[in-house]
């Protein structure tokens, strides 16, 4: 029998409990610095030792970090859903808890690109980016991380997939950000939808979800045995 399609949304609430500080803290700040300075184009153009030294401390801090039982949860439901992971954390947290699809739609740590042409994109051997490392076009790499003010090169792939979801769950993130906010409006009618984070928004696009305030590993644990008994 085909099994049903489940799609994720995940944000940096599930990242969170595996010690990796949310992209945007209380302050305004990402790890002390001004967003603005280390995930945007004009930050890149200002002072490009500081983004890269920024990106590499990033990279060895999420190698130090292991999944938690929500990644391993989402895996697990692998045996008996086709499952889709579509996250906005640019950590590899997913993939090593064990989930085999899982869509960045900005970016990955793990990976540079060229500073030339964005559809340049090769994996980092080791945790660093140097000066001096550069493409095949000779342009200095950066890290392949989606900067505000630019496009989303996933999101198209990312829609196909939640307009073919028999169940949707967003994790860790309260539908704020966009435009990953948006692929909610993608998901069909009959689907069943799922909110999980410590803090429910009171909005009218949560009035049709099915809401749990709770943290991901726990929100999740909950809705593994709902969903497991909709089958």
């Amino acid at each position: 029998m085909e099994k049903k399609k489940l799609v994720v949304l995940s944000g940096a609430g599930i990242s969170q409990e595996s010690g990796i500080k949310t992209f945007r803290d209380s302050n305004g700040l990402w790890e002390n610095h001004d967003i603005m300075e280390v995930a945007s184009p004009e930050g890149w153009r200002r002072n490009r030792a500081l983004v890269q030294e920024f990106y590499n401390q990033r990279r060895k801090q999420a190698k130090e970090c292991q999944p938690n039982e929500a990644h391993k949860i989402l895996a697990r439901l692998e045996d008996q859903f086709e499952v889709t992971i579509i996250t906005q954390n640019v950590d590899d947290l997913h993939e090593r808890g064990g989930s085999s699809h899982v869509i960045h739609l900005h970016g990955e740590l793990s990976k540079a690109q060229s500073s030339k042409n964005p559809k340049l994109v090769y994996p980092i051997d080791g945790w660093e980016i140097k000066e001096g490392d550069c493409c095949e076009l000779g342009s200095q790499l950066r890290p392949h991380i989606v900067w505000f003010g630019e496009p989303v090169p996933k999101m198209e792939e990312a829609i196909n997939y939640a307009v073919s979801a028999d169940f949707f769950i967003v994790v860790g993130t309260s539908l704020q950000v966009y435009p990953a906010a948006g692929l909610i409006d993608f998901v069909p009618e009959k689907a069943k939808k799922f909110l999980v984070d410590v803090v429910i928004p009171s909005s009218p696009l949560t009035k049709d979800i099915f809401c749990v305030e709770k943290k991901a590993s726990e929100g999740l644990k909950l809705l593994e045995s709902i969903i497991l008994g909709e089958l």
